[in-house]
């Protein structure tokens, strides 16, 4: 799909309003207990101060429903002006209405004003035309930048595009020119590496890649759906019944498709759900009583050997209960692997992510995406609503002054 990018835009004496992702995690007293999608946002943010314009930022914080001061971006904004020393960084107490639109008029080419968080109206997460109305009012130009909400259809990610001339930021554009080197890269083998806990939750994705990749590696409590389906006894491991004939299926089409479909061999199995519970390797079937927490020693050497051969690699959920370090080791051995592969590799999911991160190989991963539930759809094939948006401007000449397409 087209879209204009940031560098599309004269954004000289403009106001930007800008859809960053600053829904971050707080501590229990309110502080900010890791502050990377704000600084993921930083390259559009200074590219639009530096090139003359100002920005205006609005984003949303938690799920509230009502106005709730635990979820005030008030916090946000303290950080931001640490991160933007020498920038004026405004605070609106509400995202709409006279004071927003006073204090965007108010801001002078460099200067910044972070909007208070959207979803204190209902009006967001509905879409609602009047509401992305009322947002546009307080810029002249649009850009998303917000890759980790622009799955959902909501007024500031979807709607505003609709009043003004749009394009994609910079952390939009990345993730998207990622997913086109991995999904079209033409480089083989292309492997997928999906975990997680249900089947039905990324069905789509499995039945996307099959016949894109050359292998799928499953992980996790989605493969006992998968073990189950072939027969094999699973103990007491996690597993949703619902999930079984859809994971025959799933694996008939990769054998028709010729798409490997790699199972664990092997696991790492206890007899409750403990960090603390006493643990073995079994083979084969899981015996009555005992539960899969982790892939064994001989699955991680198989689906080591499987990652090192690849030239392109995917990878979304964990092979474990990665929160319990005894049932780690799966997971830890499938992130060293990625990393020291020499592949183009893509990682999303928050604890794939969180595996790579802390093990050191973040900056050996080529590109860790920043939305999990924006990825996994992208993976799914399906079209995101804050980039379907961008495309009504496709063809707009550059600078920004022009009505959409239609």
């Amino acid at each position: 799909m087209g879209f204009r990018t940031l560098a599309d835009l004269d954004v000289r004496g403009k106001r930007v309003l800008v859809r960053v992702d600053f829904n971050v995690p707080l501590e229990k007293d309110g502080r900010i207990s890791d502050d990377t999608r704000i600084r993921a946002s930083l390259p559009t943010i200074r590219s639009i101060l530096e090139r003359g314009g100002s920005a205006v930022l609005t984003s949303h914080l938690g799920r509230p429903k009502v106005p709730d001061p635990k979820a005030s971006l008030r916090v946000v904004s303290e950080r931001l002006r640490e991160l933007l020393p020498g920038r004026k960084v405004a605070f609106a107490q509400d995202c709409v209405g006279p004071e927003a639109e006073r204090a965007a008029a108010e801001l002078r080419p460099g200067d910044v004003l972070l909007l208070e968080n959207v979803r204190f109206h209902p009006e967001e997460e509905k879409g609602d035309r009047t509401f992305a109305q009322k947002l546009a009012k307080l810029g002249d130009l649009y850009v998303n930048d917000a890759f980790g909400s622009s799955h959902r259809a909501h007024a500031s990610v979807s709607g505003v595009a609709e009043f003004l001339p749009s394009a994609a930021g910079l952390l939009l554009q990345a993730e998207l020119d990622a997913f086109h080197r991995l999904l079209e890269g033409g480089s083989r083998p292309f492997v997928a590496i999906l975990g997680g806990a249900k089947v039905s939750d990324k069905i789509g994705v499995v039945e996307n890649l099959i016949g894109k990749v050359d292998s799928l590696l499953i992980g996790g409590a989605m493969a006992y759906a998968f073990l189950r389906a072939q027969g094999m006894a699973t103990g007491s491991s996690k597993l949703d019944e619902a999930d079984v004939p859809i994971a025959r299926a799933a694996a008939e089409k990769a054998r028709a498709a010729k798409t490997e479909l790699l199972l664990p061999v092997d696991h790492v199995v206890a007899e409750k759900f403990d960090a603390a519970a006493p643990a073995k390797t079994v083979e084969g079937a899981i015996p009555a009583g005992w539960m899969g927490l982790d892939i064994g020693p001989k699955t991680v050497a198989r689906y080591g050997a499987a990652i090192r051969g690849a030239k392109r690699i995917v990878w979304n959920g964990p092979m474990g209960v990665f929160e319990f370090d005894r049932f780690a080791e799966g997971t830890r051995a499938v992130a060293r692997a990625v990393a020291e592969s020499g592949a183009f590799s893509f990682v999303g999911g928050g604890d794939s992510v969180a595996a790579v991160t802390k093990l050191g190989y973040a900056e050996k991963v080529s590109h860790i995406s920043t939305g999990g539930g924006a990825s996994l759809e992208l993976l799914e094939g399906k079209e995101l609503p804050g980039i379907a948006c961008l495309a009504r401007w496709a063809n707009a000449p550059r600078g920004g002054a022009a009505k959409p397409s239609r």
